[in-house]
Parts: structure tokens; C-alpha cells; sequence
């Protein structure tokens, strides 16, 4: 499970720096049970942003049944997507 707490902690933490693997990194320092994955925004296909912002979007995970997929559902989600939007 990951809250909107969690959520809006790895939102404002994000808004302050560079979006790249090594801010990915400090997230998981920060937050060990969840999850992270880093890519860029445009390698994420039919999947909704639960939290958008103007470098990065953020994704829900779920990987229950050995495969991730993509979530809306904070209780059943194992992770979070951090994907770089590149400025145009």
C-alpha cells in the first residue's frame, strides 16, 4: 500500500531537484518499502499519472502476481514510476 502522504512527500521532493536515476536513488533511501523505477515519460503507454508535475509524472505499481502492471489503486500498489517528462 502507498498513501497520498507518501505520495506528496516523493511529489515535493522531486520538485526541488533534477528528475535522473540518482535522485531515484535517494527516493529509495528515503522510502524502503516501496518500489521505484525510473524512465522517461514518453516510454509510458496507456497509463494514467496519479500525480503530475511539470518535469515528472508519477505511476502506480503493481507487481502481486509476478508481472507489473500499471494501477489507479493505492492499496494495491508495490511501487511507483518516476517518469522524466523532457523539455521540449
Amino acid at each position: 500500500m502507498i498513501s497520498q502522504a507518501q505520495i506528496n512527500d516523493i511529489g515535493g521532493l522531486l520538485k526541488q531537484q533534477m528528475i535522473d536515476e540518482s535522485s531515484v536513488n535517494e527516493l529509495r533511501q528515503k522510502f524502503p518499502d516501496i518500489h521505484f523505477t525510473y524512465c522517461m515519460d514518453d516510454d509510458v503507454i496507456a497509463a494514467l499519472p496519479l500525480h503530475e508535475a511539470e518535469t515528472f509524472n508519477l505511476y502506480l505499481i503493481d507487481s502481486r502476481n509476478h508481472c507489473l502492471c500499471f494501477t489507479q489503486d493505492m492499496e494495491i500498489a508495490t511501487g511507483i514510476v518516476v517518469a522524466e517528462i523532457e523539455a521540449a
